[in-house]
């Protein structure tokens, strides 16, 4: 269906890709992955043609379409968003226009010409493309009083549907999506998971959203030392092998017998899980393909992030009463009652992100609340990731110096305590002294990260916090806060976040708070609660 052929990619003295052969396999979902800066965006761009490789060559099968999503938002300001999503479908619609453009100056002579391409138009079931876009518009949360206005006059969020609805249009042969679930709502990702799963054709994507990549991938591409290896399987079928694996390499006295045995009863155990799955029957039944011989130990390099406290906190973790906040005219919040016992470990939620943030920033005494209060338990110490954690880095400190401003007694000051929990992060050797001014968004944060688990807190505040972290660290920050014995409260649109770390719920709306004890995928698909939400967010 599509394969490469010896692609090589240089930039300077830097190798990122080095004699690539691969092939993409109709039916199947690739999912590409590999740390920061192995080139998987440069490698889709590749297979879609907007950027050259150094050397090699990508060939799609002839006669086979390519349907990539577009990252411009403003590509298509001028045109209708119905019409923007038909031109996902370039022959089909180059075709319409060509009719179109006949009968604006109809005669005779080519009357004839119109009459062969509506033979065209209709084998490619082109009288049908208005009501099927429409449709998957509908399916993606574009209502239909919007179909026919400028894309210029859409919002960032209704613009990346339209491009996503672009990108689905007509079946393409060949997907390929680049972070496809920024900016899209649960319920949104859901039905994309689904149409995903059981897609026919080839699709490959890369995202930093695991419970996505479950969800639709057949096969994980690891980008590692300048290579590209397919594995059967989902995310987490890897990431889990490849743990196994290391391990085993690391026991050296163990029989080759043994090992066998264990990845064998690794395959049993995970096909079951999987057997148990909604996604179960589609994708071609995945664990069919699973193989001993695709287990085999990463590279990658995970950050030990623990978080551990100084004290355990008492019963009264914190108690709110009536706290409403509005922000230029909009209700974000309003009368929210919470009592958070010790151990809970809560995903904040609203439709508005505005509102969740500003709950945050009343707690750590940041912002003024129009209304209520709010009470730490006298026990308790907090510790605060804000989603926007740019005013941290606006000195010229080394990352040594920044982190040291947090140090409480002599021993936390010395170069060697910082430097090792610098080290947990990934930031060790001459890493530890650059300036703190010039980190990238993921670096941001894993020093952030390294500030809260030197403050020892028992409650933890996240207010987004896998915006711009890798997947090794995503996953090693899931992993610790699973284990972590204090509290949390935490908001994120990483599915497998909330799903992993939340024991309850607390849903922040402009008519007051729904508060569950469940597990977010149970809040999420209680009809109940799905009613009652309708409800709270509807203007009185």
């Amino acid at each position: 269906m599509l394969s490469v052929s010896n692609l090589s990619v240089q930039f300077g003295k830097r190798i990122l890709f080095d004699e690539v052969n691969t092939a993409f396999i109709q039916g199947n979902c690739y999912g590409i992955i590999g740390a920061n800066g192995a080139g998987k965006s440069t490698f889709l761009k590749i297979l879609s043609g907007a950027q050259e490789p150094t050397s090699g060559h990508v060939h799609l099968e002839p006669g086979k379409r390519m349907s990539v999503l577009e990252q411009n938002h403003y590509a298509y300001d001028e045109y209708t968003v119905l019409e923007t999503v038909i031109m996902g479908n370039k022959p089909l619609y180059e075709i319409k226009k060509e009719i179109d453009a006949l009968y604006a100056d109809y005669t005779d002579e080519n009357a004839e010409k119109i009459g062969e391409l509506q033979v065209q138009f209709e084998e490619m079931n082109g009288w049908n493309a208005d009501s099927d876009a429409a449709a998957m518009l509908s399916n993606l949360g574009i209502k239909e009083d919007l179909h026919f206005t400028k894309m210029s006059d859409l919002d960032t969020k209704q613009r990346v549907r339209v491009l996503l609805a672009q990108c689905l249009f007509g079946s393409p042969d060949v997907l390929i999506m680049d972070e496809p679930t920024n900016d899209l709502d649960y319920e949104t990702i859901t039905w994309l998971e689904g149409f995903l799963a059981n897609y026919d054709n080839t699709v490959i994507v890369v995202s930093h959203d695991r419970h996505f990549l479950d969800a639709v991938c057949t096969h994980i591409s690891d980008i590692d030392f300048s290579k590209i290896n397919h594995y059967s399987g989902n995310y987490t079928f890897w990431y889990e092998s490849s743990q196994l694996a290391a391990r085993q390499r690391a026991q050296q006295n163990k029989k080759a017998e043994e090992k066998k045995k264990e990845l064998q009863e690794f395959i049993a155990r995970f096909s079951a899980n999987v057997a148990k799955s909604k996604q179960a029957t589609s994708r071609k039944k995945m664990i069919e393909k699973l193989n001993i011989e695709d287990i085999r130990p990463s590279s990658r390099r995970y950050p030990a992030i623990i978080f551990e406290r100084d004290r355990e906190a008492g019963d009264q973790i914190l108690n709110v009463e009536g706290l409403s906040v509005s922000l230029e005219g909009d209700v974000l919040f309003k009368a929210i009652d919470i009592n958070l016992a010790k151990g809970d470990k809560v995903v904040v939620f609203s439709k508005n992100s505005r509102a969740t943030t500003a709950f945050y920033q009343i707690l750590n005494n940041n912002q003024q609340a129009d209304a209520g209060k709010f009470d730490w338990g006298i026990t308790t110490t907090q510790s605060y990731l804000p989603a926007d954690n740019s005013g941290f880095f606006k000195n010229d400190l080394s990352l040594v110096d920044w982190l040291r401003q947090w140090a409480t007694t002599e021993e936390e000051r010395e170069e060697v305590f910082l430097r090792g929990f610098l080290g947990k992060m990934i930031f060790s050797g001459e890493e530890a002294l650059k300036k703190s001014n010039v980190l990238s968004g993921g670096e941001k944060v894993r020093c952030m990260l390294s500030k809260m688990m030197m403050t020892r807190a028992n409650v933890l505040m996240l207010d987004e916090p896998t915006n711009h972290l890798d997947l090794e660290s995503i996953t090693a920050f899931n992993n610790s806060l699973t284990k972590f014995k204090g509290t949390v409260l935490f908001t994120t649109h990483d599915h497998e976040f909330a799903r992993t770390v939340g024991n309850r719920v607390i849903e922040l709306t402009p008519n007051g708070v729904i508060d569950r004890y469940t597990t977010f995928d149970e809040y999420m698909s209680d009809p109940k609660v799905k009613e009652l939400r309708e409800k709270m967010y509807t203007v009185s």
